[in-house]
This record gives C-alpha cells, structure tokens and sequence, in this order.
C-alpha cells in the first residue's frame, strides 16, 4: 500500500476529487482512481468524499493506492460466431447468457475469455480484465459487438461512441401495447437511490435518450426497435419500464410474472454501424435474432390468426 498527501492551494480549489488525484497520477484512469475513491481509501480532512467532492483552500487529501493484484485471465476455447475481422476490429455476434468481460468471482466463461483464444492482439487500454472491449452489452442481452485490435482503434471507436456517432440498434419485445407508432425517451438515468444494483430514472442521473419506433403488436406485447442516442446502464430496459413497457423475461425491472420461460430479458444488438479507425469508411454489421427470439414471435403471430 502507497500512501500520499497532498496540500490543496488556490490553483486546485474547486477541482474535483477524482480530477485532483487523476492530475498526480497520469498512468492511472479515472475509473480506476474513482473506484480508489469508492473503496474510501481517498480521505478529505480525514473524511470519506465523493468523486465529485469540490476540494477547499488548505484542505488535505490522504490517498492510499492499493498494491496492485496479479490477475491472470486465461484463453479458453469457446466458440465465436464472428460477424467481421480485420486487423484493427473485430465484430462479434454475441450470445445470450455471456458475460462480455471478467469480474470479480467471474473469471471465466466470457467474451474476453474466448477472444484472447481467438485473437493474438487486442488493445490493452481497458487492461488486463477488459482488453479490447470498447462497449458492452448485458449477460442477458444478444447481439453485434465490436471489439478493439490496437489501442489506435479502440480510441477511434471510443470517440465515436462519446459523441454519439456510432450506430446501435436494438429490437425489443415488451409487454403491452404501445399506442404511439415512434417516440423518445429522454430521462436521466443513475444508480437506484433505494436499491444500488439498480439502475433508475433519477433526477440527478446522466442524460439518457432512447428512440423507439413500434415493428409489430401482438394481443398483449409490443415488438419495438431501440435506437441509443447515449449508452447507459440497463438504458432500454429502464426507459422502456419507465413508460410502463418492461422488456418480456425482464425480472429485475419488469414483471416477476413472465410468461415465457426465458433465461433474461428478450433484448437483441440488431445493428452495429461505425467508421472504420483505418479505412475512415462506415461499415454497419446485422445480427440475427436468435431462435429463441424467433420463436416467441412465431408464437405471438400465430395468436392473432
């Protein structure tokens, strides 16, 4: 464990916390010095702070800086149905029931598992438990992925998703029906101030927008595309509850009831579109609906014959 102290003096007041701490330590992320922050090893006057803390004239800032953990996430051979590969990105269609990255008490059986099999090269800025991964999409959710090669391309790609360039396309089925034939949600959206597993509409959340456009309505459920203007946690599936449509199979924030015996909520990365980080062209990939997605489908339309 390293320990530091700093002095605040007229240039830093005002600066956030994790802006400060980012500033002495260069080679660290911010999410890493945030998470440092959240694990209260970054001290205010002796006082436990949040990232978003404005620092005062003379205040001290105590950081202990954890001793780094030797993690060793290895190759495993799990097939990839893979949509595209070049040298700089990889496009994956990825299954329901993946988790896209390792976690703690989840190290195996993911998408970075199989990719470091696949893949020789992938950039290193997320680091050992995230290489290559540029965007994720949820354990329960299907579809395309983009994967980063080299650190150039995982840049490129990151740039495109902050300013919101990067096509995502969804299609979802929720219960109810939906009146309108398209709309846009724009809630912000954080961590659920009554349950922090959570995601919600809160009033100090980020600026979330979702589009939605209705693809077919059955007797009881809606078939609906999503189109992501930002990339929130959970975002489709809490907006979309929000307006009283909960995604079918979604326990956590629709119906404890479902209908179907589905393994998650039936929420599918349709389309994938970006601007190669090489070639400068746009490229857009298709995923297809999985069968069990299909499925349902066949079996609503059949209801209304």
């Amino acid at each position: 464990m390293e320990n530091f102290d700093f002095k605040i003096e007229e240039d830093s007041v005002g600066t956030r916390l994790d802006v400060f701490i980012s500033s002495k330590f260069e080679n660290k992320s911010r999410s890493h010095i945030q998470g440092i922050i959240e694990g209260e090893n970054a001290l205010v006057n002796g006082k436990c702070r949040k990232s978003n803390y404005k620092l005062k004239l003379d205040e001290t800032v105590t950081l202990a800086i954890p001793d780094p953990v030797e993690l060793n996430v290895q190759a495993e051979d799990i097939p990839l149905d893979v949509l595209y590969e070049d040298s700089d990105v990889i496009v994956i269609n990825k299954p329901q029931d993946m988790v896209v990255h390792p976690a703690p008490g989840n190290y195996s059986g993911t998408l970075v598992n199989a990719l470091l099999n696949h893949c020789t090269d992938l950039s290193g800025i997320n680091g050992v438990l995230r290489p290559g991964i540029v965007h994720r999409i949820d354990k329960d959710t299907s579809g395309a992925l983009v994967v980063a090669k080299n650190d150039n391309a995982h840049n490129c790609l990151a740039m495109q998703l902050k300013d919101h360039s990067m096509t995502r396309s969804y299609v979802a089925l929720v219960e109810g029906i939906i009146k309108p034939d398209e709309g846009t949600i724009d809630q912000p959206i954080g961590r659920n101030p009554n349950d922090r597993i959570k995601m919600g509409v809160v009033e100090n959340g980020k600026k979330a927008i979702t589009h939605y456009k209705v693809i077919e309505r059955f007797e009881s459920h809606t078939l609906v595309e999503c189109n992501l203007e930002t990339g929130r946690t959970h975002q489709i599936r809490v907006h979309m509850a929000k307006i009283g449509h909960p995604l079918v199979g979604d326990l956590v924030y629709g119906f404890k009831k479902q209908r179907f015996n589905l393994k998650g909520q039936a929420l599918h990365a349709k389309r994938l579109g970006f601007i190669h980080p090489s070639t400068h062209e746009y490229m857009e990939f298709s995923s297809p609906l999985p069968a069990y997605f299909e499925k349902i489908i066949t079996k609503l339309r059949n209801e209304l014959k």
